[in-house]
């Protein structure tokens, strides 16, 4: 597994790869490394330059992130939500014949934020919810932000 630090507006992220596929995005800093990152490290690392330039990215990766089946489930959906848009949990529990807190669960889990977006998940209400990024819902605020999606 290697994998490659990336310093983004929303914090530290780690990218890591197995086997040629992106397997995990991890907020923070890893050990420093000499090994060089495996290109699909860097493609990723170019499209989230991109995409936090405000660009429309779509992250046409190979990914493989470990999870359950349900999981994997709801996270392909996820990754069906476009750029600037955004669906409620349970409009998305709805559409794959799941429980709203099921869904929230799966979201919870997501080895790959902002490559699988689960930032475009609202509550009912459209408030935010919740968010397992660093600053929780403050980087959810800022990346919707950054897609048009909420309001400056």
């Amino acid at each position: 597994m290697s994998y490659l630090a990336y310093n983004s507006p929303v914090g530290a992220l780690t990218l890591f790869e197995e086997n040629g596929r992106l397997v995990a995005v991890e907020w923070g800093w890893p050990p420093e490394t000499d090994e060089k990152p495996a290109p699909v490290l860097e493609r990723a690392r170019d499209l989230l330059d991109a995409y936090f330039e405000g660009k429309k990215v779509d992250f046409d990766l190979p990914m493989e992130p470990a999870g359950t089946a349900f999981q994997k489930k709801v996270w392909q959906a996820l990754s069906r939500i476009p750029f600037g848009a955004t669906r409620s949990y349970g409009e998305l529990a709805a559409e794959l014949g799941t429980a709203p807190r099921a869904l929230g669960g799966a979201c919870g889990r997501n080895p790959l934020p902002i490559l699988i977006p689960c930032h475009r998940v609202l509550a009912a209400d459209r408030s935010l919810g919740g968010y397992s990024g660093l600053e929780g819902t403050d980087t959810k605020r800022f990346l919707l932000r950054l897609e048009g999606a909420l309001p400056g």
